[in-house]
């Protein structure tokens, strides 16, 4: 019988697979904020590492680059040089690990309250929906901006390529490709921008093979660490969403064991070790969470390799610059199945729960969290900034908590006759 950490070479495939899915997320915040890519590598790899140590191995799912550190990772460089930030991001870490000691010493229970399947299943479902014009975009060749990379024509052809096989082999597919949809998803997108001329291998050519990541050290100052702490209060919000989401993906209630106290832990102490070498904050993937919903590969051991994979991947130079040439197009078809996968387990989430929508007080919660969290709503004091998910999941529980609820209905009466009775 397997067991959590017994290696076997379909695990460490899958668990290339996994780095694969999460790759383009992963080094697209370096990018964006000037990072370096091989130190963000590294960072995910030595992340995911500690995540399980934290979590006891029980948990799959993989540690990278927090989108939600973007904006405050480049003015913070731009402000107080990239060491101060670093500084800042070392401390937003710590903040993580102060909760995880609260929840230790309270216990779940209190989160629970907080954070009931009428908040957490709605806010998985914005998660989806918030990433879904990322996915859409890079499946129409085109960036963050609108800028077109690819012609729309040759996109959609070599998107719905990856995305087309992708689905027949997790559907029809047999034995161990059951198991590797998305990496014949990205053979087959490969092999179709190939042919279709949608291909540039340079950056390859100029790459040397092996190359240290650039390591970057802290600096702390006090401005910079006021300005990044209370950026942290959206990802660990959206920390629990993620944790059920993995939990009604799998069927193991993660909450209850190891507990919200290790994996915000983990995820604290991942980093801090990120930020100490120079890398972007850690944060759970999503995508990662949605390509285990369709493999149904639930061993946690895969994450372990697909850590141990970014950590080799992030000293061969050559390697990294083949996976970022793979074309954004190919990368947009997975991305489409994925995001969506994420939304069915929100969805999942509500109607395990048998929560009535229509009822007055759901409603009003699960439409201002969604409305919230899609439609981009902003909430700033100062330097204090809170938008997206983490407004919508902050909105969720407030709502929760200070909302009354209904009046208890006669179970043994039927729906219509309770209803005549309150009229």
């Amino acid at each position: 019988m397997q067991t959590a950490y017994e290696f076997r070479l379909r695990d460490a495939v899958i668990g290339m697979q996994m780095l694969c899915v999460a790759f383009g997320a992963l080094v697209l915040v370096p990018i964006l904020t000037g990072m370096d890519s091989n130190v963000a590598l590294f960072t995910a790899g030595i992340g995911t590492l500690l995540f399980q140590v934290c979590t006891r191995g029980k948990v799959p799912i993989f540690l990278a680059s927090s989108f939600a550190f973007i904006a405050p990772i480049i003015y913070g460089v731009q402000t107080w040089g990239l060491p101060a930030t670093l500084g800042g991001m070392v401390m937003a870490g710590a903040l993580y690990v102060l909760i995880s000691v609260v929840i230790r010493f309270r216990g779940t229970e209190c989160i629970l309250r907080l954070l009931p399947p009428i908040v957490t299943g709605p806010v998985i479902v914005v998660i989806g929906l918030v990433l879904a014009p990322v996915g859409v975009n890079m499946a129409l060749g085109k960036a963050g901006d609108g800028t077109v990379l690819v012609p729309e024509r040759l996109a959609l052809i070599i998107s719905m390529t990856s995305l087309s096989v992708t689905v027949l082999v997790s559907l029809l597919g047999r034995g161990w490709l059951r198991l590797i949809p998305i990496l014949c998803g990205i053979a087959a997108g490969c092999i179709c921008s190939i042919c279709l001329g949608v291909h540039d291998f340079s950056r390859i050519s100029a790459a040397p093979w092996f190359a240290v990541p650039a390591f970057v050290m802290p600096e702390f100052r006090w401005e910079a660490v006021l300005f990044i702490i209370p950026v942290t209060l959206a990802p660990a919000i959206e920390h629990f969403g993620d944790i059920i989401a993995i939990s009604s993906v799998t069927g193991k209630d993660f909450l209850k064991d190891p507990g919200i106290k290790s994996t915000m832990l983990g995820d604290g102490v991942a980093t801090i070790a990120a930020s100490c070498l120079g890398g972007p904050p850690n944060t759970t993937y999503s995508e990662v969470t949605g390509a285990v919903a369709l493999t149904r590969a639930f061993n946690p051991a895969i994450m372990t390799w697909a850590a141990i994979c970014a950590i080799l991947l992030s000293f061969v130079a050559k390697i990294g610059a083949f996976l970022s040439a793979i074309p954004m197009p190919v990368m947009g078809g997975i991305m489409i199945l994925l995001f969506g996968a994420i939304m069915v387990v929100g969805l999942n989430t509500l109607v395990r729960a048998q929560e009535d929508l229509m009822e007055a007080r759901n409603l009003a919660i699960v439409a201002l969290i969604v409305i919230f969290g899609v439609g981009g709503m902003t909430f700033s004091i100062g330097s204090f900034r809170l938008g997206g998910i983490g407004l919508a999941a902050v909105t969720g529980v407030v709502l929760n908590l200070i909302l009354p609820r209904a009046r208890s209905r006669r179970k043994s009466a039927p729906p219509e006759i309770t209803r005549s009775e309150e009229r």
